[in-house]
């Protein structure tokens, strides 16, 4: 595996809306934790929100890690998909599926990266309140490059049913 010298501090989306969300999700943290260079920083609450896309599926269970990773952006997606695939994540090619595990690398320090498999800031995010209001509660000081202040993105978000449920 390739290791920076650099530490980054990264935020990473976790989403599950199948066999048994709030298990998925803590065995995703703890697969993300025994991540060599990656130290957990924060872990926001849990928060149900109802589906993106077709609404005839579950609501999902949602949370946001705060970490510190001396791994390049590409290195730590690459490890976020095989935690995933391990957990039983299909990928069909279709958007907004019921899924097992969804892992997300939202921020990447103060990167903005293009890449054909990861753009960062994560699209999406300044519109999402299952991501805004995790990331804000856990680092009130989030400065997204391109988009502004937490605080003003939150601020700008319905909460469109979203519920802190811990």
């Amino acid at each position: 595996m390739i290791y920076c010298e650099e530490k980054v501090v990264a935020f990473i989306g976790l989403g599950s809306n199948l066999a048994d969300p709030i298990v998925q999700i803590d065995q995703a943290r703890r697969a993300i934790n025994d991540l060599a260079k990656v130290d957990e920083l924060g872990f926001s609450s849990l928060y149900r929100s109802p589906p993106m896309g077709p609404q005839d599926q579950p609501d999902y269970t949602n949370a946001v890690m705060k970490v510190v990773a001396q791994l390049p952006a590409l290195v730590l997606l690459r490890a976020l998909q095989k935690i995933e695939n391990s957990q039983g994540r299909l990928r069909t090619g279709e958007r907004w599926v019921a899924r097992t595990l969804d892992l997300d690398l939202l921020l990447f320090g103060e990167q903005c990266i293009r890449e054909p498999d990861l753009v960062v800031p994560h699209p999406g995010l300044a519109d999402r309140a299952f991501v805004l209001y995790p990331l804000e509660e856990i680092d009130k000081d989030i400065q997204v490059p391109g988009l502004g202040t937490i605080t003003a993105l939150v601020s700008n978000c319905p909460l469109s049913g979203l519920i802190k449920i811990n």
